[in-house]
């Protein structure tokens, strides 16, 4: 859907030291399949070797960034100036990209890990606009600066959180952050075990919740800036919002390049897929918190995904969602605006007339306003 919908690269994670260990990782040869596929759109290929390993874990790096080199990946996002360095000797062909998890926030650092060997500095979210044009200037047209544009944000700086390790367990900086800063708390007395004090008038409170990032609609100050690379929350995520927010930011970024003003369509995409409420981060100033709850919202729910479809819209789909006939839905395909059309003439695989899509990843007919490749999205919204 990434690349389908408009991005330039994709970044993800093999089965080895990267931060996400809770989602499905590539293993080796769906990793190569997924190098062939980018490869074949025009698309480059990231994997993340951005945990940070443990003495007994260096061993396995060596023959682990061989595999990835020979695998045709693009560029390496790394947290580590240990793996920096096992890169140079192991997997030399490839790129060597700085992890947000790294916390680069001047150009002292950036230009020292520039000489280290980096292509490209992923910026500590926390980097102010004024600050991102200040390390522009002050770096290497060579050094690529890339910036977190879209996504959660975390209450610790850069990522580097020891709160759910303390509470769970689960180190954050091996990938599995259990959120506990999402959590909502009370007070507990010492002497009064089990019971539970109000912190505000409402009871408890997400005290340490933060709101997620949008920068869509200051893409042409982030160019401005300096900025060469826009980074999107992918992993974790689902097809769904992978297509929509990466066709918004696609449109966003095609229209800052030629001075167009941003239709604010793409800004409204944004509001379609789940998240928390929005802030710019630290671009132009503190982000505040939100501490009403940690709950995510969405302005629409996918109900069908298109498998194949002919030159006068009659379409073979796929069931996420019921939905019945006469519902009012919209058609997202890509590189297009979302098109609203009602829900008619509903069949089954064999040709029947059906009322709604009631069974789970049905197969079912439908036709749409449009021809639409396949990939493209059917919602309805809330």
């Amino acid at each position: 859907m990434a690349i389908l919908y408009g991005a330039d690269a994709v970044y993800l994670a093999g089965h080895k030291f990267g931060m996400r260990s809770a989602a499905v990782s590539f293993s080796d040869e769906a990793l190569r399949e997924a190098v062939r596929y980018a490869h074949a759109h025009g698309v480059k290929v990231y994997v993340t070797c951005n945990t940070l390993p443990r003495e007994e874990e260096l061993g396995e790096i060596p023959a682990y960034l061989g595999f990835l080199e020979s695998a045709g990946v693009d560029a390496l996002i790394i947290a580590d100036l240990g793996v920096m360095e096992l890169a140079k000797i192991y997997a030399p062909g490839l790129a060597r990209h700085v992890s947000t998890q790294f916390g680069v926030i001047n150009s002292a650092a950036a230009n020292a890990l520039h000489l280290l060997g980096a292509d490209t500095v992923v910026l500590a979210r926390e980097t102010p606009l004024e600050d991102i044009r200040r390390i522009r200037a002050n770096t290497p047209d060579t050094l690529r600066i890339e910036a977190f544009v879209h996504g959660a944000m975390c209450v610790s700086f850069s990522g580097r959180c020891l709160l759910s390790n303390y509470m769970t367990g689960r180190d954050a900086n091996r990938g599995q952050c259990a959120q506990p800063c999402r959590w909502k708390y009370h007070l507990v007395e010492e002497t009064r075990p089990g019971q539970y004090f109000e912190i505000s008038e409402d009871g408890g409170t997400h005290i340490m919740n933060s709101r997620d990032m949008c920068m869509i609609e200051h893409i042409p100050e982030l160019i401005d800036a300096g900025v060469g690379s826009l980074k999107i929350e992918g992993r974790m995520k689902s097809a769904y919002y992978t297509a929509v927010v990466t066709n918004a930011y696609r449109h966003a970024i095609d229209a800052a390049v030629k001075g167009e003003k941003l239709d604010p369509v793409w800004i409204r995409e944004t509001d379609m897929v789940s998240h928390r409420p929005y802030t710019t981060g630290f671009y132009f100033g503190e982000p505040g918190q939100y501490y009403e709850d940690g709950m995510y919202t969405t302005g629409a729910d996918v109900v069908a995904v298109v498998e194949s479809c002919d030159g006068n819209g009659n379409a073979l789909l796929t069931q996420r969602n019921k939905f019945s006939c006469g519902d009012e839905l919209e058609l997202l395909c890509p590189g297009q605006k979302p098109l609203s059309f009602s829900a008619d003439n509903l069949r089954n695989e064999e040709g029947e007339s059906i009322p709604d899509t009631r069974r789970a990843m049905m197969a079912f007919r439908m036709p749409l306003p449009i021809p639409a490749p396949a990939g493209s999205l059917v919602r309805k919204c809330r």
